[in-house]
């Protein structure tokens, strides 16, 4: 099977995918505990990693199987790539180009809406008094885009909304480049409002991004946090 490691995990482990053979009846807790063994740092790490089997989510006592893609999942901190367009308009897409926000409003905006609000996440010059000089940010794409989708997805059926759009951006990012771009369309500006907000919330707690902050005298991968919900069930039936 395929195991893939994302942000400092790719760090401790010196590598960001491995192929491995397992036992039958293994679990993601038992594969888990085999690198811990390995990199002991991980095992100190354990509460705030997530496992995903096959791009979905998963429990410790999860049983692989075959050819499974399996990853482990620091806490998130926040070409074209692939994107998403749904029957109803909704537009997700990951890119490593300079984001059209102005481009996404025309694409979801229609006469019948009075309310458009947009909302961009920026890189700034400085992380508690100290000189920020660029971000880089990775992801687990495949599985970044299908969560992105749903969450839109969900906020749009919770919100009296038209469309929404999220582009987020991967790869090295320069002082006031835009990183993440979500625009919300709606007949009044009060659900827009509510639906934009709640978008950038779970966006940063529950999609696979993750960015690493660069400084004159080094870079460290910004500490973010998964939404509780996801880390209760990781870790209910931990081996």
């Amino acid at each position: 099977m395929r195991v893939l490691f994302f942000g400092v995990l790719k760090d401790i482990v010196g590598t960001s995918e491995e192929l491995l053979e397992v036992a039958p009846g293994s679990t993601m807790g038992s594969l888990f505990g085999r690198y811990a063994e390995r990199f002991e740092t991980l095992r100190d790490k354990r509460p705030s990693i997530l496992f995903a089997r096959n791009r979905e989510f998963t429990a410790a006592d999860a049983v692989l199987a075959n050819d499974d893609e399996v990853a482990f999942l620091p806490p998130v901190s926040g070409g074209t790539g692939p994107a998403i367009e749904d029957e109803k308009g909704h537009f997700f897409a990951i890119t490593r180009e300079a984001i059209d926000t102005q481009k996404l409003r025309q694409r979801l905006q229609t006469p019948a809406d009075g309310a458009v609000v947009v909302f961009e996440g920026v890189v700034r010059n400085h992380t508690r008094q100290r000189a920020t000089l660029y971000l880089d940010y990775e992801c687990y794409e495949g599985m970044a885009l299908q969560e992105m989708t749903r969450i839109g997805r969900e906020i749009a059926n919770q919100f009296e909304i038209d469309r929404m759009g999220i582009i987020h951006r991967l790869g090295r990012l320069q002082i006031g480049e835009t990183s993440v771009a979500i625009v919300i369309t709606a007949a009044h500006r009060k659900p827009a409002f509510e639906a934009a907000l709640e978008a950038i919330n779970r966006l940063k707690r529950e999609v696979p991004i993750w960015k690493k902050e660069f400084f004159a005298d080094g870079a460290v991968w910004v500490d973010g946090e998964w939404d509780q919900r996801l880390v209760a069930s990781s870790t209910k039936h931990d081996a």
